[in-house]
């Protein structure tokens, strides 16, 4: 939260020590069995203090450098996720995530090639709403090599022939990317080609958001809510031009949720007005709504309107029950802003969109409706639900 929310793989690898059997920083070892998936927000907690940097107030951002890694915190992650048609009016939904995740905060001290403090962990998924099928699939590979890595200029970010990777348009506007996406499975291939066409927005504080009460539980986010998308997708043996629009996500940070808090909910609206939404709100474990939810809207001409808890209503109005794991998750929410206008039907493309890997959490397309027209298309992330 994308979110946009920063999860500290680091810390979930380091529990699972399934792919690398002693640590990352040391040779490769024998992987042993592959544990049963975690819940994203439930090893947001409890994160020690072991010498990393933390987000503990607004900071001035600096592009192209904000656009690659920030290894002195523990873990960021960039994120793009989008909705794609063809020339028939054929419905896609896309995600492609990088996790970084430090083990320790300083580099190991050896003469390996092999040596590194940084792992990476990437999911990609596909929704096709014609087909009513959800395919997903993740990789998981160390910082070093050449596995795996991020770079600011050129923009790349890659875990082995899954990327992106483009350049920086500072000429054009602050923190504006052109790049292409491009990742991924023996079911699906996406190749796309990205361009911002609205500046970078700054969440939350001059992109420091805060996540709950307690210090550093923060992260600095920043968002490009409009990209124009255009390539082809390939699912079995059939290949797709499609085009849509796109939304990336960058956070960093060391840690997040406070002792209270059980998940959020992420909502990313792009309206076909030219408006786009964002709002993630955290949910604590008495079933009550956290007065650090937040987000921002973003109009037409790239303006930013900050939005607090008390300024968005989210009911939900129905549940669907995941038959693979038996997790209930919200399926249709009646979303709102009153003070924007904004009153809308927040459903998904295709109900089956549970990312079901290491990790389990759900993350969709969805629409925005207002009764039976479609004004919007977005993305919704849902944990905290195990």
């Amino acid at each position: 939260m994308t979110v946009r929310l920063v999860v500290p793989i680091a810390v979930g690898l380091a529990a699972l020590g399934w792919w690398l059997s002693v640590s990352i920083v040391g040779t490769p070892g024998t992987p042993a069995a592959t544990p049963p998936p975690r819940s994203l927000a439930g090893i947001l907690r409890d994160v020690p203090d072991s010498g990393f940097a933390r987000a503990l107030g607004p900071v001035a951002f600096r592009f192209p450098a904000d656009h690659g890694a920030h290894p002195q915190y523990r873990s960021e992650w960039w994120y793009v996720s989008g909705n794609l048609e063809d020339a028939d009016r054929h419905h896609f939904g896309f995600q492609l995530t990088f996790f970084r995740s430090a083990v320790t905060p300083e580099a190991p001290g050896r003469d390996s090639a092999w040596a590194t403090n940084q792992a990476y962990m990437a999911h990609f998924a596909i929704s096709d709403g014609a087909g009513r099928r959800f395919y997903h699939g993740e990789r998981f590979s160390r910082g070093a090599l050449g596995l795996a890595g991020a770079s600011a200029a050129p923009f790349r970010v890659w875990l082995d022939d899954w990327s992106m990777h483009g350049t920086s348009d500072d000429f054009r506007c602050r923190g504006c990317l052109t790049f292409t996406v491009s990742a991924g499975t023996e079911e699906t291939a996406l190749e796309l080609s990205l361009r911002s066409i609205k500046p970078v927005v700054l969440q939350g504080d001059r992109g420091f958001s805060r996540k709950s009460e307690e210090p550093g539980n923060a992260s600095f986010y920043y968002s490009l809510t409009r990209l124009q998308s255009s390539g082809t997708l390939r699912i079995g043996a059939r290949t797709y031009e499609v085009s849509g629009y796109s939304w990336l996500d960058r956070e960093w940070s060391t840690s997040m949720l406070g002792a209270n808090q059980q998940g959020w909910d992420w909502f990313a609206l792009q309206l076909f007005d030219g408006t786009e939404v964002m709002f993630y709100q955290m949910r604590r474990r008495d079933g009550g709504v956290d007065s650090t939810s937040s987000g921002t809207i973003v109009d037409v001409a790239g303006v930013t309107t900050n939005l607090r808890s008390q300024d968005v209503q989210i009911n939900v109005d129905d549940y669907w029950r995941s038959p693979g794991s038996g997790v209930r998750y919200p399926s249709r929410w009646q979303f709102s802003v009153p003070q924007h206008g904004i009153d809308v039907v927040v459903e998904p493309v295709l109900a089956e969109q549970e990312f079901n890997r290491t990790f389990r959490y759900w993350e969709g397309a969805v629409w925005a409706r207002r009764g039976e027209e479609t004004v919007g298309f977005g993305y919704v992330e849902l944990t905290g639900y195990q």
